[in-house]
């Protein structure tokens, strides 16, 4: 893999035909296949936010990436990345099994400091939620 090239998980509206779709930002991402991790999955409006773990955590999906250190600072500025808790989102490394293998990856975890009334959307696919 080129220096620099990171793996991203997405399971919001950076999926394929999200609002955010990654597929439509620059430069272009690799797609790698799909992943899972264990949390929750909150409702904000229009877009999620992921919890890692947690009691009865389920099965959250999303999309995994190759990406450049130039759409990772995309990526960054779409989540309202702040180097302080008060950011909205806090990037978390993790591995994740696509296609057999484990990959490093990074992933924009809802801030906890956010969760306080909001409610889970009790699965763990946030384009079969959006859709429905």
């Amino acid at each position: 893999m080129p220096e620099g090239i990171r793996h991203v998980f997405v399971y919001g509206t950076l999926r394929r035909g999200g609002r955010n779709d990654i597929n439509r930002l620059a430069p272009a991402p690799r797609y790698v296949g799909m992943g899972e991790v264990k949390g929750h999955l909150y409702h904000f409006d229009w877009y999620p936010g992921l919890a890692l773990g947690g009691e009865e955590a389920v099965t959250v999906v999303g999309e995994v990436y190759e990406v450049a250190p130039q759409l990772e600072a995309v990526l960054d500025a779409i989540e309202g990345l702040l180097p302080d808790d008060a950011s909205e989102y806090l990037k978390r490394e993790l591995e994740i099994e696509v296609n057999g293998l484990a990959l490093p990856c990074f992933l924009y975890e809802i801030n906890p400091q956010r969760l306080q009334g909001r409610q889970t959307i009790g699965h763990g696919d946030w384009v079969l939620f959006h859709s429905s």
